[in-house]
């Protein structure tokens, strides 16, 4: 199968893999035939990428590190808890009676149960996402970036659980933006992004009253868009005066947010994502953080179209064990025509070959947006 955006797509392209919203409905057949109508369905709904059937290439195996089974009952949960939290009697602090560090650090267990069991680097996260659950789904895919990489740094078992609930509640503080600032199909204006900037001290009074909620996750909430050079918010704290956890949790905020498909502009690929991870190392971004995410991340993630430094194109087949930006690729065009047969090869033995970028442009991001 090969990876395509969704903007990308062609007329009579097959579905690789069916797509299944975020309470399991199945929308569209493995298979299926795509039209000029479906494809604008799917750009309707807000599809960030997708899998599209190719015989060249229907051999490549791609893994997720989620059982569907716990991304759905995830999001479920976040949808149903998120928005009780959300409602005005409670947000005036009635939380009697509601055990939310029981039933998130459940989902937290399954998340890191899942994340554990996956044995390569992590691919895209957002082939199935949908504009009007990003809030919830920005949460789990943050919830997954950040215990793979706390992993990664040696975090102890107590710790992955601390910032597993840090994460998938970091965003809680949204419930209390209005939807029409949250979900503006556009650039928010400075007062507009002074509103969305509220919900990091507001997650942080939600969730400090909550009864059996630890105060780390309320810290969570508060810090995770500080910067290390003191230009985030919303405290503007240096470096010494944020929480590692916070630390950790603003990269993996950072990457998912400019690898998800929002209306106002096209998703990311993961080595994209990355590079601006990279511009704020040192300065926004922990050092040894960046460096532990990249090994950490399939840059160019299993079934992606890439170019590649000799002139040809490929389609990356798999990843190699700690060396995420060197994959086994498929040569599929040589000299602007197509292989008559398409053959692998190894970068991480090939090392005179390097990808040069994916097939689409790349685009600029203000980080300070997210």
């Amino acid at each position: 199968m090969r990876i395509k955006r969704v903007q990308s797509l062609q007329p009579g392209e097959k579905l690789g893999q069916a797509l299944v919203d975020d309470e399991g409905k199945i929308l569209l057949q493995d298979g299926v035939e795509l039209t000029s109508g479906l494809i604008k369905r799917l750009k309707d709904k807000s599809f960030t990428y997708i899998y599209v059937e190719d015989p060249l290439t229907n051999d490549i195996e791609v893994k997720q590190p989620l059982r569907d089974e716990t991304r759905l009952k995830a999001v479920q949960t976040m949808k149903e808890e998120f928005s009780w939290i959300g409602r005005e009697e409670n947000l005036a602090g009635s939380f009697k009676g509601k055990n939310l560090s029981r039933t998130f650090s459940s989902i937290v267990d399954m998340v890191l149960s899942d994340v554990k069991s996956h044995d390569e680097a992590i691919g895209l996260l957002s082939d199935v996402l949908l504009y009007d659950s990003y809030v919830f789904t920005h949460s789990l895919q943050v919830t997954v970036y950040t215990l793979r990489l706390a992993l990664e740094l040696g975090y102890s078992e107590k710790a992955l659980r601390e910032i597993g609930l840090g994460a998938i509640l970091h965003d809680v503080g949204k419930m209390t933006i209005p939807e029409k600032v949250l979900n503006k199909p556009g650039k928010l204006t400075d007062e507009e992004f002074e509103v969305v900037k509220q919900h990091t001290t507001d997650g942080y009074y939600i969730l400090k009253d909550m009864p059996n909620v630890p105060l780390l996750a309320a810290h969570c909430a508060l810090q995770h868009h500080e910067r290390i050079d003191g230009s985030g918010y919303p405290h503007g704290r240096h470096e010494k005066d944020i929480h590692d956890y916070a630390k950790v949790m603003a990269v993996a905020d950072v990457f998912d947010a400019v690898t998800s498909h929002r209306v106002y502009r096209k998703a990311m690929l993961p080595h994209e994502g990355l590079e601006i991870l990279y511009q704020g190392a040192g300065t926004l971004f922990d050092n040894e953080i960046v460096a532990a995410f990249q090994k950490v991340i399939a840059l160019y993630p299993n079934g992606v179209s890439v170019n590649v430094s000799n002139g040809s194109k490929a389609v990356v087949v798999r990843q190699n064990r700690n060396l995420p930006w060197r994959p086994v690729i498929r040569i599929m065009e040589q000299d602007g025509e197509a292989v008559f047969e398409p053959y692998d090869i190894d970068l991480s033995v090939r090392m005179d070959i390097t990808i040069a970028n994916d097939e689409d442009d790349e685009q600029e991001m203000d980080v300070y947006q997210f």
